[in-house]
């Protein structure tokens, strides 16, 4: 059985042609674009009037880490949302082409690009002759460059193989270098932080991932009650994990940023300007997925959810390359 779709031009007898959506959709972009403009100018823009140096290359980490944050969203979000779909009543057999063999190999590849720096001293290498792999096994952040190259690989041949789930176990492992990674030991609880960091990147990978995931799959359903139940359901997932984003978010921003500084330093320092860009990006997206459900509900047809849904993930493209961005910029001052 499947659902109508109306026409977005229908005029009923009182009335003009209506387009709705048109009005909403310039106000979010008018939101978006702001927010927009640190992560896609790169780190001179967040920089700029701080007084602050970034690290040689900054712009070149920002995108490796960002493709690194992807290639985890979608086998993550695929494994989420296949699950989601066994547990439709009458779903079809047939799913989309799994990408997560693609992600596996443009996680490597970040992952080795970024080992190659941390080889030549936190530096980025001119040359091969100056990357020192080798040197990797004596330094913290090598082994885990180490680890996240080698988990991606484990993956990409998982991805292959006849049960794919068992990719998350090296997927889980890239969560944990990354965690790792963004909290040294010399830091003031680091473990706190960690695991904050790794609660953070598991929901937004769920949550980005699983999106882009659930609109392939319904587009190769096409316009069926299978759909709508299977978008319904990743709604009440994807509220649970927008409230678990926001309270890691937050909590991570305050022990980098005390209460007392917070909102100076979000005006003044690269860091803290990019973590608002990053904060309105994802008030843009909590405010596209509100839209989305209440059409959900409401609409004649559940599957017009879709169109604000498109807009999300295209918003959560952006908060991906704001993250990526905020681990290439100088940490905030603790005062």
């Amino acid at each position: 059985m499947t659902l109508s779709r109306p026409t977005a031009e229908t005029a009923d007898a009182s009335g003009p042609v209506r387009r709705p959506g048109i009005g909403r959709a310039t106000a979010v972009l008018v939101l978006v674009t702001p927010a927009a403009a640190i992560p896609l100018l790169g780190p001179s823009a967040a920089l700029h009037g701080t007084g602050e140096a970034a690290a040689p290359g900054a712009g070149g980490l920002a995108l490796l880490r960002a493709m690194l944050f992807a290639a985890l969203c979608v086998p993550l979000g695929e494994l989420s949302v296949r699950r989601l779909a066994r547990s439709v009543p009458g779903a079809p057999p047939d799913g989309p082409r799994s990408w997560a063999p693609w992600a596996a190999a443009v996680g490597a590849v970040a992952a080795l690009g970024l080992a190659a720096v941390v080889a030549t001293g936190n530096h980025v290498p001119h040359r091969l002759s100056q990357i020192d792999f080798g040197g990797l096994y004596a330094s913290r952040d090598g082994k885990l460059a180490l680890l996240e190259i080698n988990a991606f690989l484990v993956a990409g041949v998982c991805a292959r193989t006849y049960r794919s789930s068992v990719q998350v176990w090296p997927l889980g492992a890239v969560l944990v270098a990354e965690a790792l990674r963004a909290h040294p030991p010399t830091e003031h609880t680091p473990m706190v932080g960690s695991g904050l960091t790794a609660v953070h990147l598991l929901c937004a990978a769920l949550w980005a991932g699983g999106l882009l995931h659930v609109l392939r799959t319904l587009r190769r359903w096409g316009p069926t009650e299978q759909g709508a139940a299977l978008l319904g359901r990743y709604a009440r997932v994807a509220a649970v994990l927008l409230a678990a984003v926001t309270a890691t978010g937050v909590w991570s921003s305050l022990r980098r940023m005390p209460p007392g500084t917070i909102l100076t330093q979000l005006t003044d320092t690269a860091y803290g300007r990019t973590l608002l860009a990053k904060v309105l990006l994802v008030a843009v997206v909590a405010v596209l997925a509100l839209c989305a459900r209440l059409r959900l509900r409401r609409a004649p047809d559940p599957l017009a959810a879709c169109v604000p849904a498109r807009a999300e993930v295209v918003a959560l493209g952006l908060v991906v390359v704001v993250s990526g961005l905020l681990t290439a910029l100088p940490l905030p001052i603790r005062w």
